[in-house]
């Protein structure tokens, strides 16, 4: 993957693929007006073919699978007994495969459990290392040619923020930021991979890097199993109960949990937005500290310079944290501040009666 875009012109390449061909902040423009495409070389494909995928696959994990219909994209997660997310994956099935797309870092974990766990059933996992994985909205998408082995092309709608059937929204604002979003990702051979960028070397074709593909999903609040979970997190205090948790679904490991805390609880720590002192011109890294005044109350999970909304970021911080604290955040030249959007309230919970409340930003302000 490395080879294939290394020599266009303004590429930046590394260990995780494309992260840019010279210009992020025009990359997330194009991107989002369908003008662009990107390589998702973070991204790794898992196929899971046998006649008892999808049944197997819901009683593993955190989504309703068995009712699953070709062509249409949902996402699930794997829990730990205690609730905690393990692994998440992307879902896509074609009629005869279900197709996992998850984080590159991940895949081997994911895979080494999957096989783990297939006992005496119809299934057969396995890593797909001849697919890609490219990324874009659902028009730039059809300049290019999904794979389809069994007639349907592999496209992954994602579904973010709607709320799934079984899920549940904790996010307070109206409208959600990721309100517009239109993101697909698609499975392609590795020819097309390769012709991707021919059509790209030879201008045909325009593309995007994965910095380009972070800021949006960062102003989106979008969760993602590479940078915004740890050993501790839940799915409720990342809001990802919406689209990755089936509520009503029947017994899975960590499930206990999830009701527990959903129902009778609230989880420890919540995910916020944070817009940052654009001053200065480093990012916080991921695990940053975010303080309130001295005290360290979270860390940075996420964070990325939008072209719109400027330095922005993702964090945890405990449930506790008053939500209209004056807060700030390391960096490497010292601390700045950081300006908080309630993403999961600290009364959240489906007993919780949380209002509406118009969101505030930087666009918005400027509009």
């Amino acid at each position: 993957m490395t080879d294939l875009f290394a020599a266009l012109p303004g590429a930046v390449v590394d260990d995780a693929g494309l992260q840019h061909v010279g210009n992020p902040l025009v990359e997330q423009r194009r991107l989002a007006a369908g003008a662009a495409v990107a390589p998702l070389g973070d991204r790794a494909v898992i196929a899971v073919p046998g006649e008892d995928r999808l049944t197997w696959l819901d009683s593993l994990s955190s989504q309703a699978l068995a009712p699953l219909q070709p062509g249409v994209g949902t996402e699930l997660l794997i829990l730990d007994p205690q609730g905690h997310v393990e692994h998440a994956a992307s879902v896509v099935d074609d009629g005869e495969t279900t197709w996992l797309i998850a984080d590159r870092g991940d895949v081997e974990g994911l895979h080494g459990w999957l096989r783990r766990m297939r006992f005496r059933l119809r299934v057969d996992p396995r890593i797909a290392d001849e697919f890609a994985v490219v990324g874009g909205t659902a028009s730039a998408l059809a300049r290019i040619t999904p794979a389809a082995p069994s007639g349907v092309p592999l496209v992954w709608q994602d579904p973010w923020p709607d709320v799934m059937p079984g899920g549940h929204a904790y996010a307070p604002v109206d409208p959600h930021p990721g309100a517009d979003r239109d993101w697909a990702e698609a499975i392609v051979t590795r020819d097309e991979e390769r012709r991707i960028a021919d059509a790209a070397a030879r201008g045909e074709l325009e593309l995007a890097g994965l910095a380009a593909v972070d800021a949006l999903r960062v102003a989106a609040w979008r969760p993602r199993w590479t940078t915004d979970v740890d050993e501790r997190a839940l799915p409720h205090e990342l809001d990802w109960l919406r689209t990755a948790v089936h509520l009503e679904k029947g017994c899975y490991r960590g499930q206990e949990t999830v009701a527990k805390v959903h129902n009778l609880g609230h989880p420890p720590r919540r995910m916020v937005a944070l817009q940052l002192d654009g001053s200065g011109s480093v990012l916080p890294a991921h695990g940053a500290a975010v303080r309130l005044g001295d005290a360290e109350v979270g860390i940075v999970t996420s964070a990325a310079l939008h072209h719109e909304e400027g330095p922005i970021a993702l964090a945890v911080v405990r449930r506790t944290t008053p939500v209209d604290a004056a807060l700030t955040v390391d960096t490497e030249d010292g601390p700045v501040a950081a300006a908080q959007e309630v993403i999961v309230p600290p009364d959240a919970g489906a007993t919780a009666n949380v209002p509406r409340i118009t969101r505030l930003s930087r666009r918005s302000a400027a509009q």
